[in-house]
């Protein structure tokens, strides 16, 4: 049988991975959600700076790593868009680390990963489908861009349209479900069985959050190589 502290740590495990109100601009109400992703931006920003100040011809140290990671993302976009969409880098690559850190920011004691929130899935869903359709506009011309709605016949616009319009809500849901469950799982173990279990589960977790940030990516790559490309 569980104690009275154990059944009440379960019970307050979804309002802990749940956004709360921190405090209140005008008529904004700023949430936790918010406050962990200005952190989290402000250590990745910090992180950026001291890391790529003094980059070297001949690489070493974390600037060789820091190469791995990029031709890592670049083979991502060669497979999907070949190397023509390297163009794109910097759009995909900064969605695959900032979803990265989002993701494995729970190593930081007392923060709750952003990617935990559908909120914050959901912004970056939308913000993705609209760099698309963006690209898209500026690959095509406008005019190419709207005829693709209509192909292989005006018939299929409508189903076009709602295609497009899915997409945010598929990226969104698919991140937000498995980060939310994942984090869910791990709080139960840690109050049921800290001492041993939660370990690997932790270590479950870093792949997790590695594999989707990777999902997400290689999503965004093909939906950028549907929209650009004939």
């Amino acid at each position: 049988m569980f104690g009275a502290e154990k059944i009440q740590e379960l019970a307050n495990v979804i309002s802990h991975l749940t956004r709360q109100p921190m405090f209140q601009i005008g008529p904004v109400v700023v949430t936790s959600t918010v406050v962990n992703t200005w952190i989290i931006m402000l250590v990745l920003f910090i992180a950026v700076f001291f890391l790529t100040r003094r980059f070297q011809k001949q690489p070493r140290g974390v600037q060789t790593f820091l190469e791995i990671a990029l031709e890592f993302i670049n083979s991502l976009i060669d497979d999907g868009m070949g190397r023509t969409g390297r163009v794109y880098l910097p759009l995909v690559g900064s969605l695959f680390i900032m979803i990265l850190v989002f993701n494995l920011s729970w190593f930081i004691p007392g923060m709750v990963p952003p990617t935990t929130d559908i909120m914050t899935t959901a912004a970056l869903g939308v913000t993705s489908i609209i760099m698309i359709q963006a690209a898209a506009i500026q690959k095509k011309g406008i005019r190419e861009y709207l005829h693709h709605f209509c192909t292989p016949m005006p018939l299929l616009l409508p189903m076009n349209i709602v295609e497009e319009l899915v997409k945010p809500f598929s990226l969104a849901i698919r991140l937000f479900g498995n980060m939310f469950g994942e984090k869910l799982i791990t709080n139960i173990l840690f109050i049921l069985v800290p001492v041993l279990v939660p370990t690997p589960v932790m270590l479950l977790g870093v792949l997790m959050g590695a594999i989707q940030a990777y999902i997400f990516s290689m999503l965004m790559i093909t939906y950028l190589a549907e929209a650009t490309h004939d």
